[in-house]
């Protein structure tokens, strides 16, 4: 891994700046909701957060004693939680710039944490085998779901923010209502590690990401699989929604990243055609395909030396 952070612009095409100052490999990114800040995690234990311009100008956030997994901005963008393996989830400030607190109830790695849509809670995962459920205010955790099988690698709150799903080592995504404290939904459609998930903004939809080298699209209103996304060579790695839904990207350790169409209908309900764009997707029901691969973004080094470039010609053209 090069420690150096990417950002690509989809207008124009496979646009990019890479960013350089983590001293180590950076594990997790999130834009801000405005999309005027973008926050990293690192094996550094450092979180940084950077302005996504040409100058890639960034401060450094230090208090993580370990490499930091997971980095996520609440819905305001005022604040900012991060995971490490340091066995915390910490909260900070974001226009202050400012460490907050902890909180440090598991006794393993803590591999993603998570706001609720109205900042009041966290939900953390971690390879203890639990996802806790905190609530901000009081810094307390109020609840933890112990039904994992092995590590939980990944968790995240359902638009509504009235449930959460996970998943990790034991292949499964699960479920939960987080009112209730009970497990609603639970799915075995991966024959590996489950590394990442992302709902559809909608709620109707869950896309997971697994070391089997597939995506999965579950439905959720009917408790099935839709279907199974190949694209990448080996483990699947992260995945996630564009915010409107429109899209999604998958990263894999084929060091492709990959955006992909959705075709959900504007009721987000039955799959409409879409336009072939010569991609390896099958349907696991129906004759649509509800996703298919919109590009590849794989930076060779010829890319990267073009992107560098024109970095420097655009920096070159500000200073004249």
């Amino acid at each position: 891994m090069d420690s150096s952070l990417m950002i690509w612009s989809m207008k124009p095409q496979m646009r990019a700046y890479r960013f350089v100052g983590h001293k180590d490999a950076v594990l997790c990114v999130h834009f801000s909701p405005s999309g005027h800040l973008v926050a990293s995690g690192s094996r550094d234990k450092t979180v940084r957060l950077w302005i996504p311009s040409i100058k890639g100008e960034s401060t450094v956030f230090k208090a993580h004693t370990a490499t930091v997994r997971s980095v996520h901005f609440s819905s305001d963008g005022q604040s900012l939680v991060t995971a490490s393996d340091d066995k915390t989830i910490k909260v900070w400030m974001v226009h202050r710039q400012k460490f907050l607190f902890s909180l440090s109830q598991h006794i393993n790695w803590v591999r993603c944490a998570r706001f609720s849509p109205d900042g009041r809670l966290i939900v953390s995962s971690s390879d203890d085998k639990t996802v806790k459920l905190w609530d901000k205010t009081s810094r307390e955790c109020i609840h933890s779901f112990c039904e994992h099988g092995g590590f939980v690698n990944h968790v995240d709150f359902h638009p509504s923010g009235n449930c959460i799903a996970a998943g990790g080592t034991d292949s499964t995504v699960k479920l939960w209502d987080v009112r209730m404290n009970r497990l609603l939904q639970h799915y075995q459609v991966h024959s590996s590690v489950v590394n990442s998930l992302s709902f559809h903004p909608s709620g109707n939809y869950l896309v997971t990401a697994s070391s089997d080298s597939t995506l999965k699209i579950l439905d959720l209103l009917e408790g099935r699989l839709l279907y199974t996304l190949h694209g990448h060579q080996g483990p699947a790695t992260c995945v996630a929604f564009s915010r409107d839904g429109d899209f999604f990207a998958s990263g894999g350790s084929d060091e492709q990243v990959m955006v992909w169409k959705t075709n959900f209908d504007t009721d987000y309900g039955d799959v409409v055609k879409p336009q072939k764009y010569g991609s390896s997707v099958d349907g696991t029901h129906g004759t649509g395909t509800v996703s298919i691969l919109e590009q590849r973004l794989t930076l060779t080094e010829d890319k990267l030396k073009e992107c560098l470039e024109n970095q420097q010609k655009i920096l070159q053209n500000k200073t004249n």
